[in-house]
This record gives C-alpha cells, structure tokens and sequence, in this order.
C-alpha cells in the first residue's frame, strides 16, 4: 500500500511539473480591438481614394497617404485628400502637404529614417523621394515618368538592371547605421536595389520565381510583387513576397537567411493578391511580434518574430463594417502597441487597433 500510495504521488508530481512546462511553453500574442474613435472625422469635404501607406514618426504621429482616385460621383462633389496627411494620437489631422505634380501618381509605403525623415515611393512611376517630415523634398532617385524598360515606359517590359531608375518601387528602408537605402522596386522588377545616402546605386538582388521555387523555399526570387522592405533592429531586410506567400530575410549584402512562410488559411496557395503584403515590428527593443497584412485572406497575421511561428490572426473581410480588412497595404506601430492599417482598393481607410491584453495563441488552420 506504501508503494502504491508512493507511486501515485509520483505521477501526481510528474503531472504536475509536465503540465507546468506545457503551459509555459504555449506561446501568447497580443489581442486586439478596433478604436471606433480614430480617426476624427476629415477636414470638410476631403475625401481619401486609395491610401499607399501608413507610417508613425518618433513622436507617435501617424502619416498616411491618400492617392487621389475619388470614386466617380464623389469627385464632383468632394475633394481628393491631400497626399500626406498627419494625425495625433488622438485622431486629428495636424498637418497635410504634398504637390501631386511632383510626387508619383500612385503613392506606394512611407517610412522614416533615424533622422526623422519621410520616404516615399511610387507604383507607376520610376522614382522614390525623401521629404522633411513637414513636407521639403531632399532627395529624389529617379526621374518621374520614367521607369526601368528598354523605352522607358510601363509600355515596355521591366529590365531590373538600372542604377538610376526603378519600375514601380513599393517601399524604401534605411540602414540607421550608413543611410544605405533599401528599396522593393517593386511591381515589374523582382529585386531590392541599394543605394548610398547621396543616392548612388551600390548593388541589388533579386529575380523573378516561380511558385514552385517558393514552395521550395528558394530564397531571392520573387513570384510576382516585392511589396515591402523593413529593416529589423537585428539589421536584416525583411521583403514581402507578396504572391510567393513568405516574407524573406536577407542580411545587408543580400544574402538570404530565411524564409517565414504566409501561407493562407482560406484559399489555395499562390492565389488571390498574395499573403504577403505588408510588414511592421512591435516597438519593443527585441521586436518580439512580427505583424503581416494578408491581402488574400483579408486578415492581419501575428508572428514570433526570432521563430517565424504564427501566433494568431485578427480581422474579418470587408470594408463596410468597422474592424473590416479589404485590402492591408500598409501597416505601422505606434510606442503604445497600437497597429494602424491602411486600406487600398476598396477600403480606402486607415483604422487602428488597441492592444487589449495578451491571449494564448489561436491561429486558424
């Protein structure tokens, strides 16, 4: 009976310790809800067409860039938004600029450098620009309206070779340590292109893939769009291979280190816009959370950022309720954990989400 009793005790135990580690190693992520009360209301009659980006300076001001494709019979009776508008943490805008005769025609991802300058990029257009935060150009590479093809034009087919032109840039990040610049260019070219902070073209990698390449984890071929380039605070670039579905991690030379696979939940591989649109960091140092726009699924994706493991998903497809996901083109994080999202094609909104706690991990499969 001793033993007996000794030998329950024992399992109890083990149990116990066994079902201690277990819950210890169930990962956790961030939950989120929708802020109905951000933005404020538009100046009156702005009206925003489809956003290109969403950005967050180091005051906690959060950029975002309308294109100007009013809906047909909102155009005649509205004004297209300003190109950059800036908004408080409480929702107000508190500053707008941009001369659309200058600037692409369809903005395409902002992001700041350590200097807290603004970049921008443009689909359409053969250029990216740099801005002071209130608007000043400092720095265009490229020339408007002509893109990287035998002639020139979105006519010809993409070379993805020049050192003074891109075809359809997508976003640009910039190296804290030299101001190297890194640009996804984008639509067309397959590649990232770098150049040196006055603007000279240094090296590139890149070319197009196919899905069975991505499927194979081949790294530095791109199925169709590099949407996005992000560095970490590890120094890698972290690439949006939009319709591969992954997310590549490259070091600086561009090396490829990894892949972190996006593979989507509701449609089979490889279809619909891609699972890989767009990218941004939790703020903390480590940059614990990777978040990731879905443009197939319509959601927004939360990862281990060190692992590559998908922790959970939020959002529901659509734009005519509130907490909605259309179409996830940019997506930035603020120092308070929240999450901004900027719609195009059909959304044309930015929302933002709140932090409301941490849950344990409820990816669907």
């Amino acid at each position: 009976m001793l033993r007996r009793g000794a030998l329950a005790a024992t399992v109890v135990v083990i149990l116990a310790v066994s079902v201690k580690l277990l819950s210890a190693a169930v990962a956790e992520a961030p939950v989120f809800e929708v802020d109905p009360f951000w933005p404020k209301p538009l100046p009156e009659r702005w009206v925003t067409g489809e956003l290109g980006g969403v950005c967050v300076d180091a005051n906690d001001h959060i950029f975002v860039l309308s294109r100007a494709n009013l809906y047909p019979g909102i155009s005649e009776i509205a004004q297209a938004a300003p190109p950059v508008m800036e908004f408080d943490q409480t929702g107000n805008v508190v500053n707008s600029w941009g001369d659309r005769r200058v600037m692409a025609e369809a903005l395409h991802g902002c992001s700041f450098d350590a200097q807290g300058n603004v970049w921008i990029a443009g689909n359409g257009d053969g250029f990216i620009q740099k801005y002071s935060r209130d608007g000043k150009l400092l720095l265009q590479i490229g020339v408007k309206g002509k893109v990287d093809s035998a002639d020139g034009t979105l006519k010809s087919r993409f070379l993805n070779a020049s050192p003074v032109a891109f075809y359809s840039p997508t976003l640009v990040a910039v190296d804290p340590v030299n101001g190297e610049v890194f640009v996804s260019d984008g639509y067309g070219n397959k590649r990232v292109a770098v150049f040196d902070k006055t603007g000279k073209f240094l090296r590139q990698w890149g070319r197009q893939g196919t899905t069975a390449e991505a499927a194979a984890g081949v790294g530095g071929v791109f199925v169709d769009i590099v949407h996005c380039v992000v560095m970490g605070n590890d120094g890698l670039l972290y690439v949006c291979d939009r319709n591969g579905d992954r997310i590549q991690v490259f070091d600086k030379t561009g090396t490829f280190r990894r892949n972190i696979p996006t593979p989507l939940v509701f449609r089979a591989p490889y279809t619909g816009n891609g699972g890989a649109g767009s990218l941004a960091f939790s703020r903390d140092a480590a940059q614990k959370y990777m978040y990731v726009g879905d443009f197939s699924d319509k959601l927004i994706r939360v990862f281990d950022r060190v692992s590559g493991k998908e922790l959970s998903q939020f959002g529901r497809p659509g734009s005519h309720q509130l907490g909605g996901i259309a179409s996830p083109h940019g997506i930035a994080v603020d120092s308070k954990g929240n999450l901004y999202v900027a719609e195009s094609l059909d959304g044309r909104r930015v929302q933002r989400f709140k932090p409301v706690g941490v849950g344990t991990a409820t990816a669907a499969r």
